[in-house]
């Protein structure tokens, strides 16, 4: 695991990272340590993000979420690589995801 932060990696670091973060979710997931595999997997997600050009995301568009078939998120507005919105279903209590959990409904 790299100490640098993800918003000061190249594009070649995140993508070492994802790839080493996938890996080692791989083989939690295969000893069955569940806890451990969301984890990389979550920190995978937000090394994702840094990729992603969050010009690309608008406010007042709805999203679906990655790994939430059939939910779809409500961008209010854009803070660095979080989106700021909430879920039309449910509480509609306001909640910041990761962009590149975020795929445009076509």
């Amino acid at each position: 695991m790299s100490d640098s932060r993800y918003s000061q990696m190249s594009v070649y670091e995140l993508q070492q990272e994802i790839a080493s973060l996938h890996e080692k979710a791989r083989k939690a997931e295969q000893l069955g340590m569940v806890n451990e595999f969301a984890v990389l997997e979550r920190k995978a997600i937000m090394a994702k993000a840094y990729l992603l050009n969050p010009n690309d995301y608008i406010p007042g568009e709805m999203y679906s979420i990655e790994g939430d078939p059939g939910t779809y998120f409500k961008i209010d507005y854009l803070n660095g690589v979080f989106a700021w919105g909430y879920r039309l279903s449910g509480t509609k209590q306001d909640e910041a995801l990761p962009i590149s959990m975020l795929t445009p409904i076509k």
